[in-house]
């Protein structure tokens, strides 16, 4: 979202600018994808803990908190890796 702050169209008509996104987009996905390994919470999930968990369950839940689910090196993990990967985007998009 915030990589479509500085690029994103203002008006579905604009496709010109919608062409303009598409580069930064891609290489945010791409870039997450190399890193985290997936782009699916689930298959993220199996990535670290062995094994996707259904967090509508309240079991699940509990089981995903009891394997690190929110602990640093879990989901927290993967939204800094994000949050990196589009930080270093926008820059780049502003020193161009």
């Amino acid at each position: 979202m915030a990589i479509s702050q500085m690029v994103g169209r203002k008006s579905i008509e604009d496709t010109e600018q919608y062409r303009i996104s598409v580069s930064p987009a891609t290489e945010m996905y791409l870039r997450f994808r190399e890193d985290v390994g997936h782009t699916l919470c689930a298959e993220i999930q199996k990535i670290i803990f062995g094994r996707a968990f259904r967090l509508y369950d309240p079991e699940e839940q509990k089981a995903f908190e009891a394997a690190g689910g929110h602990k640093p090196e879990g989901c927290p993990n993967v939204c800094r890796k994000a949050a990196t990967i589009a930080a270093r985007i926008i820059l780049d998009l502003r020193n161009s």
